[in-house]
Formats: structure tokens, C-alpha cells, sequence
């Protein structure tokens, strides 16, 4: 069995609020979740209104179909919202 996990930094300077960054979160998270079948969640920054930093998982057999998976997700995420995503750290286990 292979776990990645990744965790990623998106900056949103539009978001003023908590309430529109918790709307561009869920929606995220949504669509990650219905795409790729995957655990996402947001994992720290929750009282700071411009910054979202995501941890997402995949589960698998072998280590390139883990690595193959999360980098469709990362591009999905980066094509998917208008803030500039930063991947903070990047795990395959």
C-alpha cells in the first residue's frame, strides 16, 4: 500500500471574509472529492481570510500511480481557482 499526501497554499487576495473563503473552500474540496475520489480538507489557516492551505490523500499500489495521482489533482486545483496555489510539502509514503 501507497499513501501520498500533499499539502497545498492557495492565496486568494479577493477574499474579504470568512464567509467567502469557507464558499471557495467547500467548493474546492467538492469538486477534488468528485473528480478524483479522494480525502481533501482544509488543514490550517481556518481564521485567515486570504490564505486556504489544503491536505489532500491518495491511496494505491504502487508509488507512480500515487505520484501520477496527486499531480492531476494539483493541476486541477491550479486550473480550477483563480488564486495562486504554492505546494507546501509533498509526501509519498
Amino acid at each position: 500500500m501507497v499513501v501520498g499526501i500533499v499539502k497545498i497554499k492557495i492565496y486568494t487576495p479577493w477574499v474579504h471574509s470568512l464567509k467567502e473563503k469557507r464558499m471557495v473552500v467547500k467548493s474546492i474540496c467538492a469538486k477534488v472529492r468528485n473528480n478524483f475520489n479522494t480525502s481533501i480538507a482544509e488543514v490550517e489557516e481556518q481564521d485567515t481570510h486570504q490564505t486556504i492551505v489544503l491536505g489532500f490523500s491518495s491511496v494505491t499500489d504502487h508509488t507512480a500511480h500515487a505520484d501520477s495521482i496527486l499531480d492531476h489533482i494539483i493541476r486541477y486545483i491550479e486550473n480550477n481557482t483563480e488564486g495562486e496555489v504554492f505546494i507546501l510539502d509533498r509526501e509519498i509514503i
